[in-house]
């Protein structure tokens, strides 16, 4: 599973995902205070690697929203911030 992070502008970021069966893109959003609450003293790209494998683990690339904010992850995995850490 190749996992690839592109910022774009502001707080946005592209992420890829090549599962071997095909590509999967997303824009999705990432302030600081996400990184403070979730990942303190990591950078966006480590938490959004460390968030779309907490995710591939729990469903396919084609369930994953095309856009979202990266807190929406908790509304759908109410154990994503005591989780993420650990894949950091």
């Amino acid at each position: 599973m190749d996992i690839t992070v592109t910022p774009l502008e502001g707080a946005r970021y592209h992420v890829t995902v090549d599962d071997g069966h095909g590509l999967a893109g997303y824009e999705v959003t990432v302030w600081p205070s996400d990184v403070e609450r979730y990942a303190p003293g990591a950078t966006p790209e480590d938490l959004l690697h460390a968030s779309f494998r907490f995710l591939l683990e729990r469903e396919p690339k084609e369930s994953i929203l095309p856009a979202f904010e990266l807190p929406v992850i908790e509304r759908y995995f109410p154990e994503y911030p005591r989780r993420i850490g650990a894949l950091l």
